[in-house]
Formats: C-alpha cells, structure tokens, sequence
C-alpha cells in the first residue's frame, strides 16, 4: 500500500511538470464518480471489458470517461503489472473508428497528449500544419516547454526539427520563435510598452505599403498573452480599427493563421475553442479529427469556459451541437467528458 501511495505522489508531482494545473479544475468538466473503486480494480474491470467476443465498449467509456489524469496513469501501471501489457495497445486492437482516436488520447496526461497530436500533425501521411499551429498557439511558455521535453523524449527528434521540416516562410519563423522564447504568463502589463508595440504594428502593416512580417513575429512571439491583449485594445483606441482586421489584411495562409490563434487565445481562449468546435460541426458531415482534438485536450484544462462561450455566440449548448453530430459509444464519450450543460 505504501508503493502505490508513493507512486501516486510521484505520478501528482510529474503532473505538475507536465502543466496540469489542478488549481483551475472548476474550469474542467471531467466528473469523478464520488466513490471510486481502486485501480487496481479499474484495471480489473477493464480487462473482463475486453474479453470473450467483441468489447463492452460502454464499460471502458464508463470506467476511463471518469478518470482524471493521476488516475489514469495509475490504472496503465496496474494493467501492466497484473496483464503484462500496455492498457493503450489493447485499447488500440479492442476499439475502432472515432472512439479508438479519442480514447487513445485521452488516456494519457495533457502535455503527453499534445506532443502525440503535434507529431501526428507534422509526420503523419497528411501533414496538418494547422493543426499543430493551434496546439502550439494556444499553449502557455511553461506548457510549450514540457511539450518539447515529451516530444524529444517520446519521438527520438526535436519539435523545432520537424516544424523546420515541414513549415516553410514566416510560418516557420513564428512558429520556432514561438517554442524557443519564454515568455512571462502572469497579468501585468508596461503600459509605456503596449502602446510602442500597437505603435509598431501599425507602422509595420496597415500605415505602409506592404507588410513588415518581422514585426509582426517579433512581437507576437515575445509577449504575453496578458500584454498582446492589451496591445489588441490600445490598437483599436488609437488607430480605429482592430488589431486582428489588421492581420487579416496585412497577412495570409498559415501565417494568418498562427497570428489570429495566438491573438483570440490572448484575449479570450474559450471563445476560440468554441468557434473551432463550431466550424468543426458546420454544414454537411463532421470533421471529427478536429472535434477529438478539442474536447479531448481541453476536457481537463477550460471546457466550462468553451461551453458557456458556445452558448452565448450560438445560441444553442454545446452539448446539444455534439449529440446531433455524433452517435454511439464515441457520443457518449465525448459527452461523458465536456459533462452537464450547467
């Protein structure tokens, strides 16, 4: 009892490193069942789920859509141990389609997580750019950091090597000034220098012919989010127009892209997230990679904030936009993970 006691202390102190912040869980939705059965029995549960003919998958859902992350872990180490196997790859060979992708995921910690989904972007048979510019535009300095470590450390190569691989331009300057500076995180902001940089931005894009992009990189890499945000608002005082129609007008593409993800993140990340769920559920089909993605990477960190974001600029809960556009199993897990509409 005293080993998994430690190990569990061991695995809540990783956490930290890895950016799970246990602070902010009133911004999370995961719900942990009041009684929790050990995981030891988890792991028990899971592997009768997995015998005889076909899954239960609703037992597996059931069990790991209501574990946080220091569970989860503790329910991998006790597989292992009791089955001489990894929880991930008979989950990989029990499941199938959209349920695979999501649990698969989500069974690891968020910084884990992330690195898995920025490799898949940048060395998978389609490389989504996109993709792996949203994780790491909305990401904190701290969480970038603990990124980079997993990612070395899990794939053999650096993030910096395979995004110089795979961005090319000013896409791949932002991005590599991104990852390669720390930036302060707390809310303070030099006024004196917030007005500079509106100024700056102004002189580098909307005021001249052309577009100054190093400008651009140089002051949306560098500053905090707190900082960029009041750098959005001084703009729009001063030059009557607002900071993002500027790069909408000024810059294209990709470059566009990782400008506006690292700005609307700045001002206000749930209403970021709930626009890209949105847009992911438009029109005919669903993109259900970018679905995944959302909800499963930001169960644990702001899905309260995307949710209520959601409801307010669509008018309708977010909930209701996911069971419309999912079915089966894979439906009740993405539910089970964004929780109740209040």
């Amino acid at each position: 009892m005293a080993t998994k006691r430690g190990g569990l202390k061991l695995y809540l102190f990783s956490c930290f490193l890895c950016g799970i912040d246990f602070c902010r869980r009133k911004m999370a939705t995961l719900s942990v069942p009041p009684v929790l059965t050990s995981p030891r029995q988890d792991a028990i549960d899971l592997y009768k789920a997995f015998k005889g003919l076909g899954c239960d998958s609703a037992k597996v859902v059931s069990i790991l859509a209501h574990r946080d992350a220091a569970q989860r872990a503790l329910i991998q180490q006790e597989y292992r141990a009791m089955y001489s196997q990894e929880l991930a790859d008979r989950l990989s060979s029990e499941l199938s389609g959209n349920l695979k992708k999501a649990m698969l995921l989500w069974i690891h910690d968020p910084a884990t997580r992330d690195a898995i989904v920025l490799r898949q972007a940048l060395s998978g048979d389609v490389i989504d750019l996109r993709a792996a510019t949203e994780i790491i535009c909305s990401r904190t300095p701290s969480q970038i950091q603990t990124i980079k470590q997993i990612y070395h450390a899990r794939f053999g190569t650096y993030l910096e090597h395979d995004i110089n691989y795979q961005a090319s331009g000013d896409l791949q300057k932002l991005l590599l000034a991104y990852i390669g500076r720390l930036r302060y995180e707390g809310p303070e902001v030099d006024h004196n220098m917030v007005t500079n940089d509106a100024k700056h931005l102004y002189k580098a894009g909307e005021k001249r012919l052309g577009t100054d992009e190093h400008a651009f990189i140089h002051i949306f890499s560098e500053r905090s989010s707190a900082h960029l945000a009041a750098v959005a608002s001084s703009y729009h005082h001063t030059y009557g127009n607002s900071l993002e129609k500027a790069v909408k007008g000024e810059t294209s593409g990709n470059f566009e892209f990782a400008l506006l993800t690292i700005l609307r993140c700045a001002e206000n990340p749930g209403k970021y997230f709930a626009k890209v769920l949105h847009k992911s559920m438009k029109g005919l089909g669903t993109n259900d990679t970018t679905l995944i993605r959302v909800v499963v990477t930001r169960t644990e960190i702001d899905m309260q904030y995307i949710k209520a974001e959601y409801h307010r600029k669509y008018h309708k809960p977010l909930r209701d936009a996911v069971h419309s556009e999912t079915s089966g199993h894979y439906r009740t897990f993405l539910l089970s993970l964004m929780g109740p509409n209040h």
